[in-house]
């Protein structure tokens, strides 16, 4: 696992590609290990953003390289080149360790090599991925997933978490540990993407339920039900439903109960309000009902989520 080899072609994100670079180009200060080989492996000179990258080696290069990553690729409604395509899945062959950062997942797929696993990218385009790839069990809700000799992570930053994953399986976590000190990220965060996704609100327009919908997120801290919704709306439960998943793609009380998770998100971002305060101003009830469906939708308990994404001193 000593080389690792950067997979890079015009097209590529250079955010993920600088970050692995940064990872892996340099063992942290008082560590003594054999650290990584660091190459980059493109055709020519290569195109990134707004930066031109010189290669060290050709795409030909992948399958000697113990680990290889493939950052993330800008346009996924555009084909990977077919030469990165078959280098990678060479690589592969050949028993390199292969991963993808954000939506380097979709080379990956291309290549065949995320065909019956389980798999993650950037939350934006998980569900282009699923259709694209129907054979690829998409996780839209992790950081990163780990197949063992085949890696995906999320988008942006979950490429950091990776990462540091990699060298934790190669070097131990107390390498790791080092690692992420220096780069000043923490070693392993809590929880998936699905903390950083939005729930918006469907914007206004002419629909059945566009009066509807302000009605509800004004009262979200009534015990509202089904009927309550469909007699606002003056329809039946049944309409209203069909109503709702032609608007908002799910059911009225999983919207619901979304809206409830997402201004809590809001609460805990902005105030200095107790866990019990914020689960009667959501509708929740109690702190108990809260934690539960914050933590089975947002994938972290409400204080873990606080510390993480708090922005303002509390009112």
């Amino acid at each position: 696992m000593k080389t690792i080899a950067l997979a890079v072609t015009d097209g590529m994100l250079h955010f993920e590609l600088s970050l692995a670079h940064e990872v892996f180009g340099a063992a942290p200060a008082g560590v003594d290990v054999l650290w990584y080989d660091v190459v980059l492996c493109g055709r020519d000179a290569v195109r990134a953003g707004r930066f031109l990258l010189e290669p060290d080696h050709g795409l030909d290069r992948l399958p000697h390289a113990g680990t290889v990553i493939v950052p993330g690729w800008a346009d996924v409604d555009v084909d990977p080149p077919a030469d990165l395509v078959d280098a990678v899945r060479a690589a592969h062959e050949a028993g390199a360790r292969v991963a993808s950062l954000c939506t380097g997942a979709f080379v990956l797929a291309a290549a065949g090599l995320l065909d019956g696993r389980r798999a993650t990218t950037h939350w934006a385009h998980t569900r282009e991925l699923a259709a694209r790839y129907p054979q690829v069990k998409v996780d839209p809700d992790v950081l990163y997933v780990d197949n063992g000799s085949v890696l995906t992570s999320a988008g942006k930053a979950a490429a950091m978490d990776l990462c540091l994953h990699l060298v934790r399986l190669d070097h131990g976590s107390s390498v790791a540990n080092a690692a992420a000190r220096r780069l000043v990220v923490p070693p392993h965060r809590d929880g998936g993407q699905a903390q950083f996704v939005t729930t918006p609100v469907p914007a206004p327009g002419n629909h059945p339920l566009a009066e509807l919908l302000p009605w509800v997120i004004e009262r979200l801290d009534r015990p509202l039900t089904v009927d309550d919704l469909a007699r606002q709306a003056n329809m039946s439960s049944r309409n209203l439903g069909r109503h709702f998943r032609s608007v908002t793609g799910t059911t009225p009380l999983q919207w619901l109960l979304n809206q409830r998770i997402r201004h809590a998100q809001e609460l805990l971002e902005t105030t200095g309000d107790s866990v019990e305060t914020i689960a009667a101003a959501t509708g929740m009830g109690t702190a108990t009902t809260l934690r539960r469906h914050f933590n089975r939708t947002v994938g972290v308990p409400p204080d873990a989520y606080r510390r993480t994404f708090r922005t303002r001193r509390p009112r």
